[in-house]
């Protein structure tokens, strides 16, 4: 009987020591993050249908940018999103990309606006950007947030001897937001500020 306190005793010790519950905190801090990542996205996707109705009302807006707009969310919010996506990098991925072509969508849409001045002098078009730009800052925020969870989960599970705990209870590293164009974007912009030919 003194052996197996004793067993139970030195298991309990040997997991304290290990990481186990580094893990179960830094998992339940990601999946949060994550949590409020959506949260904000939801945010963003419930202000598209009164930016759209708003800007409809301007009877020579582009239908094909609204279209676009209204595409890319009906895209963005049919991903199912679950805990597991956390752990399934092409999952993940399918959902950024999702949530990359709605922003690009109201990039163009927000754009497009400057063109007509009666929607720029609409007040209720004015404080509808003004939320989206709020909102977009909040998911910035929240992404941001999620970043340094995973990124510490990450190195706990890489880190050793930790990692020996990560490959006996199978915690993989998560994936972690990435930027779609990097290749474009670690481009230089060329700037030319000579004149126009004529």
């Amino acid at each position: 009987m003194v052996k197996r306190w004793f067993l139970i005793i030195l298991a309990a010790l040997s997991l304290a020591g290990c990481g186990y519950n580094d893990f179960q905190r830094l998992d339940e801090a990601s999946k949060s993050a994550w949590s409020e990542v959506l949260n904000q996205y939801q945010r963003r996707a419930d202000l598209v249908p009164n930016i759209v109705a708003t800007v409809k009302g301007e009877a020579s807006f582009e239908q094909d940018t609204l279209t676009k707009v209204i595409e890319a969310r009906a895209k963005a919010t049919s991903i199912q999103v679950t805990p597991e996506t956390l752990n399934n990098p092409e999952a993940f991925n399918k959902f950024q990309q999702a949530q990359g072509e709605l922003s690009s969508a109201l990039s163009r849409l927000m754009a497009v606006s400057e063109n007509y001045p009666n929607l720029k002098a609409n007040q209720a078009f004015r404080d509808l950007r003004v939320t989206l730009e709020g909102t977009e800052n909040r998911i910035t925020v929240a992404r941001n947030r999620y970043i340094q969870t995973v990124q510490e989960y990450n190195v706990l599970a890489r880190s050793f001897p930790t990692n020996l705990t990560a490959k006996v209870f199978s915690y993989a590293p998560k994936p972690n937001f990435t930027v779609q164009n990097e290749a474009q974007i670690s481009t230089p912009p060329t700037v030319d500020f000579s004149a126009p030919k004529k």
